[in-house]
């Protein structure tokens, strides 16, 4: 079956290249900009990409518009600092051959600190990124978008290989985006009315620390491993602790009242 890859891009020039080497098997690539100026729009061009400019929309409905400007039906959602390795690649190009299913998933493996991690939160961090699009959609969440199926889209299959991710971005950059993420979350989940309880806000770090770096063995990673659980145990602490503060905002304002 025809594939089209579809990627969306801001300010990537660095990255896209090797994103669009690793996805030359497909039959079209879509990259999706919403306003690059460091050349990203002619590099794509160059390398035979289809380039759309869409201001953007936030995650979800970013991805979701790309997806439906494809040219084909399977279409393969990718980030400018994603690879897709040689096993991962073969594999596709299997399953589409005779497509079993209507959508796949694969492990992604996150690069951190110059070291590919393989266990903890890192690996296998699996991703459903390849579907026919009559049966899945990119969800509006603002922050951890995903992909929603149809109820007749049936069991999502798995594939053999990782999709490597390497943003390559340093230590200040990684925290200012996840200072962004919480918030976004925290905001999301006060508006489905979730509330966050001080035990909650204290022990989550703990829990979440237990679970990845001990149960899955993120030690096995070393230093990179531990720096990258370590964050993740903050950003689930400052995820509750800015509900926490949505909460008692809500609360005094309704006393004003």
């Amino acid at each position: 079956m025809p594939l089209s890859v579809v990627i969306i891009t801001l300010n990537a020039a660095a990255q896209l290249p090797a994103c669009l080497d690793s996805v030359d098997f497909a039959d079209e690539v879509l990259v999706v900009d919403s306003g690059s100026s460091d050349g990203t729009v002619e590099l794509a061009r160059a390398r035979g990409a289809r380039v759309i400019h869409q201001d953007w929309l936030g995650f979800g409905p970013q991805k979701q518009f790309a997806v439906e400007q494809a040219a084909h039906d399977w279409v393969l959602c990718l980030d400018a600092d994603e690879r897709v390795s040689a096993t991962l690649q073969a594999s596709i190009v299997a399953a589409l051959a005779a497509p079993g299913a209507k959508a796949y998933r694969f492990a992604r493996c996150n690069r951190f600190l110059g070291r590919y991690l393989r266990h903890g939160e890192g690996y296998p961090d699996w991703s459903l990124r390849l579907f026919q699009r009559g049966h899945g959609r990119w969800s509006d969440d603002a922050v951890h978008e995903k992909v929603v199926l149809d109820p007749a889209a049936g069991a999502v299959a798995t594939l053999a290989g990782d999709l490597m991710h390497d943003s390559a971005e340093s230590i200040a950059a990684y925290l200012t985006k996840q200072n962004c993420y919480t918030s976004l979350a925290a905001e999301a989940a006060a508006a489905a009315g979730k509330r966050a309880s001080a035990v909650r806000v204290v022990l989550s770090p703990l829990v979440r620390f237990i679970k990845f770096y001990v149960v899955r063995r993120g030690f096995l990673d070393g230093l990179p491993g531990f720096i990258h659980v370590a964050i993740g145990c903050f950003n689930s602490f400052a995820k509750y602790a800015k509900m926490r503060e949505i909460q008692l905002r809500a609360a005094a304002m309704g006393a004003k009242r």
